[in-house]
């Protein structure tokens, strides 16, 4: 069979697997999966432009897609009346605080003594932080005073939330640059643990600055791109609908709104793809590859093996930004709390390990797969320790057993992944090798 015959099943595969779920279950649930495997497919599709593309092991992805979402709310979200009145002008001194120790840190790189570089560059970083808090933490306490149960943050521009994706990615670009900048000269392994620790920090960020984020509080009520489900419940039409297929305009309304938003994901999906696929079919992918498979035959023949990384961490950031704009838009909130970086990171990594490194329809593949079996694998583990407890009498064992039922997900993750590397080592849609 050829490759492009097994893509082919492979996704056919898949369509009848989340059809399966329409027919057995509810076409709700069957959309709601739909929705987040996309956004699953987004996320994988930058993790394969950076591991696939560049070999580029970034274990910073819950960070970026973190400020994509933080994008959206601040772009979309409505200003909080008199919440910049009662700390703008401290908020804007801490600003400029930063951009003074900043530009300060970066003169110090290129103008200090090579021995004095490190301890001038720390100390600079050090004594801009403080001055940075002077002027911010009476600013941070007048915003959250303002209207503390509903608001006590800054709030948003007002502006639509598709203008919210794209400064997602531009906030991840952003970071991803600066995070670049220091971490791309070293080894795979501590570049690993380099972005770990960077994500970690970007996230405590999001969870303390309650000025800005709310902290634990959450941000709610994000601007839906789709019409509302309650406003689609009193149209006309959506009461034809359900009278032609027998439902009711609840589960009508539910449907219509999912499958805008999978029509909407989907059309960003197919965008990133396409841009891509173009990428890596042209000189500057070739280049990136050869840059991948030897580093050093790459420098010798005098390529800018540091400033091509650079290029693909933020671009693969980027796209990890925009899907966690995506992600936000469709719960309808921002919640710092639930962003959880190794499970999470381990699970888009498993996306493209399965679906195939380096194949931009393999990393979708395993974006679709593995949420989906991510998904479906808790229910499916009640069900068979129910089934097995069955005909047992009610004590410790059973009740341990159907405890245990949920750790089946982690534990077919494992399984899955073994299974791939051992028989597939390649994923399951290999990277194509051009002669």
């Amino acid at each position: 069979m050829s490759q492009t015959m097994r893509g082919v099943l492979l996704y056919a595969v898949m369509a009848l697997l989340i059809v399966a779920v329409g027919l057995a279950q509810s076409w709700t649930l069957a959309l709601a999966i739909l929705n987040l495997c996309l956004i699953s497919a987004v996320m994988a599709l930058g993790v394969n432009i950076q591991w696939g593309y560049a070999g580029l092991f970034n274990v910073g992805i819950m960070g970026f897609a973190a400020l994509g979402g933080i994008g959206a709310v601040l772009v979309s979200m409505p200003p909080v009346p008199g919440a910049l009145g009662a700390g703008g002008v401290n908020l804007g001194l801490a600003a400029l605080a930063i951009v003074g120790t900043l530009g300060a840190a970066l003169y110090v790189r290129e103008r200090a003594p090579v021995s004095l570089r490190t301890p001038l560059g720390l100390a600079t970083v050090v004594a801009g932080y403080f001055v940075m808090r002077i002027f911010l933490d009476p600013a941070s306490e007048a915003i959250e005073a303002v209207d503390p149960a509903s608001a006590g943050y800054l709030g948003g521009l007002g502006l639509p939330i598709l203008i919210g994706w794209a400064v997602g990615g531009l906030f991840a670009a952003g970071a991803a640059y600066l995070v670049g900048k220091l971490t791309l000269g070293l080894r795979s392994d501590y570049l690993a643990i380099a972005t770990l620790g960077i994500s970690e920090i970007i996230l405590a960020v999001l969870k303390n600055e309650n000025w800005l984020t709310r902290g634990v509080k959450n941000v709610t009520g994000l601007p839906r791109p789709v019409p509302d489900e309650r406003v689609l419940q009193e149209a006309h039409w959506i009461a034809d609908l359900a009278a032609r297929f027998g439902t009711d305009t609840i589960t009508a309304a539910a449907v219509v709104a999912r499958l805008a938003y999978a029509c909407l994901f989907a059309a960003v999906l197919l965008i990133v793809l396409w841009l891509a696929e173009r990428a890596l079919r042209a000189p500057w992918g070739r280049m990136m590859r050869a840059i991948r498979d030897n580093r050093d035959a790459a420098e010798a023949m005098g390529k800018d093996v540091t400033g091509r990384h650079l290029q693909v961490f933020v671009l693969g950031s980027a796209v990890v930004g925009i899907a966690g704009a995506m992600l936000v838009t469709l719960d309808g909130q921002f919640t710092p709390g639930s962003y959880n970086p190794l499970r999470y990171t381990f699970l888009i990594w498993v996306m493209v390990i399965v679906g195939g490194s380096g194949n931009n329809w393999g990393a979708i593949l395993g974006g679709f797969l593995i949420w989906y079996l991510w998904v479906m694998a808790e229910p499916a583990g009640s069900l068979i320790m129910n089934r097995l407890t069955s005909g047992m009498e009610s004590g410790p064992l059973r009740d341990q057993m159907l405890a245990a039922a949920p750790h089946l997900r982690l534990f077919l993750m494992g399984l899955i992944l073994l299974l791939v590397l051992r028989f597939a080592p390649s994923g399951l849609i290999p990277e194509r090798t051009r002669r």
